[in-house]
């Protein structure tokens, strides 16, 4: 079970992420988590710096989906406005929306990588179905009070133990 908590990286943020080592890990799709990974939880527009690397990704010719389990008036509103297609509500870490997503991309999951910044809902939707995962640490901002309870703690213990194991999958140090 802890291996599918265990990204295949993880990283600061999205501008650390090597777009030419996923082409050539054959990656050519990317699957991103909406709040904290791409915008704020708290707001309604993407930083500049993650509006660029997104452009930049599609400029290399990635195919970009947006998988939130925020409502579909957020996720769609922001989406249209990146010009991203996305699966709101997507109750991650369900296979479900990841499948959707997938095929509204045409691409299987031998091509894809899922982006996010957690654990029980990205790493661990993305490495059910053999997904390269890639976490990154969440932007700052206001985390729903729940992640910030319940989520949050448990991700800091499982990242301190994955730290501490030789096999671990992604340096998590």
């Amino acid at each position: 079970m802890l291996k599918l908590l265990c990204p295949r990286q993880y990283v600061a943020k999205l501008a650390d992420i090597d777009l030419n080592d996923l082409r050539q890990k054959g990656i050519c799709a990317l699957l991103l988590d909406l709040d904290n990974t791409l915008v704020p939880r708290d707001e309604d527009r993407c930083p500049e710096e993650v509006v660029r690397w997104l452009e930049g990704a599609r400029e290399r010719g990635f195919k970009l989906c947006i998988v939130s389990n925020n409502t579909s008036a957020r996720v769609l509103s922001l989406a249209s406005s990146l010009s991203i297609p996305a699966v709101p509500r997507a109750i991650k870490p369900f296979k479900r929306p990841f499948l959707q997503a997938m095929g509204l991309l045409g691409v299987g999951p031998a091509e894809t990588a899922v982006i996010g910044d957690q654990l029980f809902t990205d790493v661990l939707g993305g490495n059910r179905l053999g997904l390269y995962t890639i976490l990154v640490v969440p932007l700052q901002g206001r985390d729903f009070w729940a992640t910030s309870l319940v989520t949050r703690p448990l991700e800091r213990l499982v990242l301190c133990f994955l730290s501490q194991r030789p096999d671990k999958g992604a340096d998590l140090t």
